[in-house]
């Protein structure tokens, strides 16, 4: 199970340190992880190389929110993967629907930084989503093209290393509230039971402490936002990974 927060360009880098510093606190001595679940988190560049150094200890992974689609070059401003795996990046963000819309990037330019990412070693967290509330079955067909035209390229390429999901429906992010349990377990089930092209699906778009539960069954995971900038709703959502954990396991005897 996959627990984590973008922290975006919300923070300071002294602040963001200490968000990391304690958080992987609670990490450290969590029971979830224990059990199973994998913690990260996703900083600004220049704090990449601290916060690694300060989750390595206690089991917090670190990534990255973008990366270039080019591993060398004449490229003023970007960062390639092979710098993100040296400095101690284990996964790296894909897709935002942000960068899509402030930045401008297509489903081509997509598709050639998840290969990057799987070229340097690195999880690719593909985030995908549909534009607007609607039934689930539109959304399932939205956001199966997504994953087909960013993962297609780098299968056919010979490109192979785990991808992860991140279903961030467009209408929910920043919103008041999540989308709906109902509507998040019929999708994400879907995308999960599609295969192949991800290994893991996790739920994003207002993700919070107490929705866990309801869609524990359907979800390898949580994918936060804002409610993680309080290192104690980071620290309550792995109380909550630890309960459904637990939960599955007297299930599975």
């Amino acid at each position: 199970m996959l627990i984590g927060a973008s922290l975006k360009m919300y923070f300071s880098h002294a602040r963001t340190l200490a968000w990391v510093r304690e958080v992987a606190g609670i990490v450290a001595e969590h029971p979830a992880v224990a059990a199973g679940v994998r913690p990260f988190v996703l900083p600004q560049f220049p704090s990449i190389p601290a916060c690694a150094e300060i989750g390595a200890a206690a089991g917090l992974a670190v990534g990255a929110q973008d990366l270039a689609a080019e591993d060398e070059g004449p490229y003023t401003g970007e960062v390639s993967g092979a710098v993100l795996a040296e400095v101690g990046c284990s996964l790296v963000e894909v897709g935002h629907a942000e960068r899509r819309r402030l930045f401008g990037e297509t489903d081509d330019v997509v598709a050639a930084k998840l290969a990057a990412a799987l070229r340097h070693g690195l999880m690719p967290l593909l985030c995908v989503g549909e534009d607007r509330a609607g039934d689930a079955a539109a959304a399932v067909d939205a956001c199966l093209r997504q994953i087909d035209a960013a993962v297609g390229p780098a299968r056919a390429a010979g490109l192979t290393g785990p991808v992860t999901v991140a279903y961030e429906p467009l209408w929910a992010i920043g919103a008041p509230e999540p989308a709906g349990p109902d509507h998040i377990a019929a999708v994400c089930g879907a995308l999960r039971e599609h295969g192949g092209q991800a290994q893991a699906v996790i739920y994003g778009g207002s993700a919070r402490p107490g929705m866990l539960a309801d869609i524990a069954g359907s979800v390898d995971g949580l994918f936060l936002g804002r409610f993680a900038h309080d290192p104690r709703a980071f620290g309550a959502i792995l109380d909550e990974s630890a309960d459904v954990l637990r939960a599955q396991a007297e299930v599975s005897r």
